[in-house]
């Protein structure tokens, strides 16, 4: 697969894993699809913009036509498909948003793929050899855990309970479906809670870490209790590249960190951390923590059993929680223009002329 196409790689951890890709195979062309809504943000891939394997494409993965022309046009070979709307408490305000772009969104990159590639039950293997459809998905597919229980494994029933959740789940059945309605060559992963540099800040760490130096009330819902799995981003894209070349087609992976932390207990580390960093006094800024009605339908615990990516395909996460956390403090703080640029809305306007007006 010489031609990658990688939707939402303006996101998050769309950013690490174009990054990741355009360096790693200089003779594979990487193209980046994304729509630029609130959550991409060119900034994010400065350093690798003017690579000569990599193209960035402006365009909604809701959108049919455009998406069978990019397929066609870049002679796409292989799909990783991150782009969605991910932010719960967002989806809670907004499910319409949620379900377009993460379930049609979803279906219309099936569908293109599909046509593209001339996929069907009588060429499967074939298929199979030559294409990859990579569907990138959460482990709040799942539903929630108790503290007892164990964890998240592949052949776990759906239980989703939130909007967002709902319509990765949605997404995950149509990938399965069309692998075996029409032979699309697929795989799926399910990951854990993301950690590090380039996260948009309405998230819980980058959220943390800016209100503990500006000095903002830090906001945890209920009383802290609940439980998350943390992955370091690029870990994840380490995954991502590793699953993408090798994994099997129609298999799904859990991808996790083998790190849970309730919500109050990596606040209070933080505040440690960031202070420490900052100069202050220890525990200086534990008065900011805020405890606020919690959200509705929130999960308990989330925890992801990953010994089938680790046995099958040799993967483990590199990076220690307690390298990862100080590595992306200090990312936050040392990116300060950044992370104006994105609380201020400013990021928006970057590339506006080169891109936005096309």
């Amino acid at each position: 697969m010489k031609n990658i196409l990688i939707t939402g790689g303006a996101g998050f951890i769309g950013s690490h894993v174009v990054r990741l890709f355009v360096k790693k195979y200089p003779r594979k062309n990487i193209i980046n699809l994304d729509k630029l809504t609130y959550a991409g943000n060119l900034e994010n891939l400065k350093d690798i913009e003017n690579k000569k394997n990599y193209t960035f494409v402006k365009a909604d993965v809701t959108d049919y036509k455009a998406i069978s022309e990019i397929l066609r046009k870049y002679e796409i070979d292989g799909i990783i498909h991150l782009a969605a709307e991910s932010h719960v408490d967002r989806s809670i305000k907004d499910p319409f948003c949620f379900a377009k772009t993460n379930v049609i969104g979803t279906l219309t990159m099936l569908q293109a793929a599909k046509e593209y590639w001339g996929c069907n039950l009588a060429n499967a293997k074939e298929m199979s050899k030559l294409h990859k459809f990579y569907h990138i998905s959460t482990d709040e597919v799942y539903g929630s855990l108790e503290f007892n229980s164990s964890l998240f494994k592949e052949t776990n029933k759906y239980e989703p309970h939130s909007p967002y959740s709902a319509s990765k789940a949605s997404s995950d059945h149509f990938v399965r479906a069309f692998h075996d309605t029409f032979g699309l060559p697929e795989v799926i992963t399910n990951c854990s809670n993301n950690y590090g540099p380039y996260q948009f800040p309405e998230k819980l760490i980058p959220l943390v870490i800016n209100n503990i130096e500006h000095n903002k009330p830090i906001p945890v819902y209920g009383k802290g209790l609940n439980v998350r799995d943390w992955l370091y981003v690029e870990d994840h894209a380490k995954a991502i590249d590793l699953i993408f070349h090798n994994g099997v087609v129609g298999e799904t992976y859990n991808i996790g960190g083998l790190n849970e932390w309730k919500n109050i207990d990596i606040v209070k580390l933080l505040v440690k951390i960031v202070d420490e960093k900052l100069g202050r006094k220890e525990g200086a800024s534990e008065s900011l923590i805020t405890y606020v009605q919690d959200r509705a339908g929130h999960d308990l615990r989330y925890a992801i059993d990953s010994s089938k990516l680790r046995n099958e395909l040799g993967w483990k996460p590199e990076t220690s929680f307690e390298e990862g956390i100080v590595k992306t403090v200090e990312w936050y703080l040392q990116n300060k223009e950044w992370l104006a640029n994105v609380t201020g809305g400013a990021y928006q306007k970057y590339y506006k002329k080169m891109y936005l007006n096309k």
